[in-house]
């Protein structure tokens, strides 16, 4: 986890989704919100979503799926997170994810989905409240 005082947060665009105006709204969203935000950009593989993940000692990743390849996507970067001994990062994310897959995401360990009407503010606020308590625990 962060040692500074900001909560650290990757936000990312899985797979081969180029639409990025969302994320982007959430990722100034949260840096308004005083979040330390690395956005790593369009088409990102689960492998380098982690990989930033755990070079920027980030307390959170944030991914954003609008292609419906959410439960490999997810799956994956939960199962990278297992594997390198990280799973102190927080997984969050929001798109076009059907209410019947949120249960089974969260089967998997992501913490939270925000799905189509979140508010800048709803994704901002669970932050400050999720994310940061954790961070403060550590």
């Amino acid at each position: 986890m962060s040692t500074s005082s900001a909560v650290r947060v990757v936000i990312a665009k899985p797979g081969l989704d180029g639409h990025d105006r969302g994320v982007k709204v959430v990722a100034r969203a949260l840096r308004d919100a005083g979040v330390e935000v690395v956005y790593t950009g369009l088409r990102q593989t689960p492998e380098m979503i982690v990989n930033a993940a755990l070079q920027e000692d980030a307390d959170a990743i944030g991914l954003s799926v609008l292609s419906g390849a959410h439960m490999t996507l997810f799956g994956k970067v939960m199962e990278l997170l297992r594997e390198n001994d990280a799973t102190d990062v927080m997984v969050f994310g929001g798109g076009i994810i059907p209410e019947e897959d949120i249960p089974e995401l969260q089967r998997m360990g992501v913490a939270k989905i925000f799905t189509p009407g979140a508010t800048t503010s709803d994704i901002a606020d669970w932050v400050r409240e999720n994310i940061r308590a954790v961070h403060a625990a550590g």
